[in-house]
Order: structure tokens, then C-alpha cells, then sequence
């Protein structure tokens, strides 16, 4: 053998065995992170399907360097235990379901004291995300709870699903509706009607046996829980988009990736909101369009005898609440107040 061909072999084998090494670098720097969440993977509805949407594209856009896996259905943690298990490091990413926790994040409830508002899904969904910006109290409410806002999911557009058609204001006295939340209330009482709490799970029945005579609900969620077998009536009166859901990550599992992974899970949670808002507005299409079929009559309510109770003494004194609590954290509130005005 030359000592050009031995050169060559031992060249080879250089060569081969920092790849090798390459390799088992890349590997090691590999990461795959937890994704808790409440919702079952096989749900089918829009927080289902961008939820995988989000972790392919993670998958995709970091070149299979890193994943994520989704522990679905609250295998890992049930919905009120999401941000104390996330803040501790059980997960990397979570679904929070902010109304829940009005004391532990405040500022991030915004719109929730804000019932009725005006706004709908991917326009709060733009309004977080520039509050976020705007406003550092936002973020650094959530910091100080290790946790990290990526990514904001609104519900879907408000109105009521009754089994009695209402066609006014004047149909609404005396009729129980279900609440939940400070705002709900407040709104349900100054229209003459009565707040009843009962839980999601339990309104089904709570419909079908005269107990409610309505709930606030849209479309999609109607469907979903199959509200819309036992209440005929979807009355059009506009409540607005709820504030939903934060997708949040774990601030040390935030700040532990590298600049480049950081980068693609903030422009993922940029386009997150166009993805969900899209597959939301496909389900409410594909419910409204069969609700004749199922016998669902759609009613438009009046806008101005809405608009006309927001006045009202309670609903201000909910609304005053949230403006209070952020003006003392050094908020502007008034100018968010403005952004959910009619």
C-alpha cells in the first residue's frame, strides 16, 4: 500500500469517525418535550387538531432535531392542576384555561371581565399577543409563576343556546342561565334574567330537564358537547369572543433552549392563532350549516338592547374591578378598556 493510500484509509476513517461523532453530538443536544393537556386527542375540534398542527410543525421547522409529545386527555394533569404541574416542570408546554384562575393571573383575564365585548376569536387573539408586547406586567405576571406565554387561544364567538326561542330582551326575564366567572353574572342579572353555576359536564342535563333555559355558548362548543340535541334555539346576541386559552411553556424549559429552538416556537405561536382560527371557523361553518337538518332555529337578538345594559351598575362594578387591579399594577387600562368597547 502507498503511503498516498494509506493517507486515504486513515483519511476515511477520520473522517468517518467525526461523523460519527457529529452525530452522537446532535443527538445528545436532541430534545423532546412534554405537552400537557386536558383534551382528548381523539376530540376532533379545532383545539385538537392545531394542537398537532403545532407539534408537527415544531417537529418540521427544527429539522427533526427536536419533537414534542403530546400526553393527551389529563393523563398527566387535569385542567385546574395544568399550571402548578407546568410551573413545577411536569410538562414543557400546557394548555391553561385562564377563566379558571382569575386570582393567579389577573391581567392575563382581561376580556373575561369584559362580557359583552365586541371582538372576535383571531382579533383577541392579535390583542393578546399586542398587550403582551405593549404592557411587560402581562408577562412577568405569568414569570412569576415560572410559567411563559407562547401562544393564545380565544373560544369562538358568543351567543346563547336557549329551549325556548328569544327574541328580545323582554323574553329573557325571568329565564336561568348558566354562568360562570364575575362578568356573566353581572350581565345576566342586568338583562332580568337569573344566573344559575353549573358546570359545563353537567349542562347537558341540566337543558334537557328544564333546569336551564339557556347557556352561553357558540356554535362549535354547542355541537361539541351536544347541547344543540336538547337546545333548539341559538339566539345571535353578541357577546363577543371569550379569552379562552394561553398555550404556555415552562420558563426554564423556555429559556434553556437554544436561540435558534426559541425562535421557532415564538413565530409558532405567532402563526398558532391563524391555525386554530381557521380550523374553528371550518366547525362552526360545518355545524350552522346542519343545524336545519337538526332542527335548531337561528334567532338575531337585538344589538342595541345589549349594548343598552352595559351601563348597568353591576356589569361597571365587575369592569371596575379588572381597571383597579391593573391600574395598580402600572397598566394603562383605559386604553384596553377603549379596545373592548363597542
Amino acid at each position: 500500500m502507498t503511503g498516498l493510500s494509506r493517507r486515504g484509509v486513515f483519511g476515511s476513517a477520520a473522517l468517518a469517525v467525526s461523523l460519527f461523532a457529529a452525530s452522537i453530538v446532535s443527538q445528545a443536544h436532541a430534545d423532546t418535550y412534554k405537552w400537557i393537556t386536558f383534551k382528548p386527542q381523539g376530540a376532533g375540534d379545532a383545539q385538537s387538531i392545531s394542537t398537532q398542527w403545532f407539534v408537527d410543525e415544531f417537529k418540521k421547522r427544527t429539522d427533526g432535531k427536536h419533537e414534542i409529545e403530546v400526553f393527551w386527555g389529563g393523563s398527566v394533569a387535569k385542567t385546574r392542576e395544568i399550571p402548578e404541574s407546568l410551573a413545577a416542570g411536569v410538562g414543557d408546554f400546557g394548555d391553561i384555561v385562564t377563566p379558571y384562575f382569575p386570582d393567579k393571573f389577573p391581567l392575563n383575564n382581561a376580556v373575561g371581565f369584559f362580557i359583552p365585548q365586541p371582538k372576535s376569536t383571531i382579533e383577541i387573539s392579535a390583542m393578546m399577543e399586542e398587550w403582551h408586547k405593549k404592557y411587560p406586567q402581562f408577562g412577568q405576571e405569568l414569570e412569576s409563576q415560572n410559567l411563559k406565554a407562547i401562544g393564545y387561544r380565544p373560544l369562538e364567538s358568543y351567543g346563547l343556546l336557549c329551549t325556548s326561542a328569544v327574541r328580545s330582551a323582554a323574553d329573557l326575564k325571568g329565564k336561568r342561565i348558566r354562568t360562570y366567572g364575575f362578568a356573566y353574572p353581572a350581565l345576566v342579572e342586568a338583562l332580568g334574567a337569573t344566573p344559575v353555576s353549573i358546570a359545563t359536564s353537567e349542562a347537558y342535563e341540566a337543558l334537557e330537564r328544564n333546569i336551564l333555559d339557556c347557556t352561553p355558548i357558540g356554535p362549535a362548543l354547542a355541537h361539541g358537547w351536544k347541547y344543540d340535541e336538547v337546545a333548539k334555539y341559538y339566539i345571535e346576541i353578541p357577546l363577543g369572543a371569550s379569552f379562552g386559552h394561553l398555550i404556555a411553556m415552562n420558563l426554564d424549559s423556555y429559556n434553556g433552549m437554544d436561540e435558534e429552538t426559541r425562535a421557532v416556537v415564538d413565530q409558532l405561536g405567532k402563526d398558532y392563532s391563524k391555525a386554530y382560527a381557521d380550523e374553528l371557523d371550518k366547525t362552526i361553518a360545518m355545524v350552522r350549516a346542519g343545524w336545519p337538518e337538526k332542527g335548531v332555529e337561528v334567532i338575531q337578538f337585538p344589538k342595541e338592547e345589549l349594548t343598552a345594559v352595559i351601563s348597568d351598575e353591576r356589569i361597571q362594578n365587575v369592569r371596575k374591578e379588572w381597571i383597579d387591579r391593573a391600574k395598580a399594577a402600572g397598566v394603562p387600562a383605559d386604553e384596553i378598556v377603549s379596545e373592548l368597547s363597542f
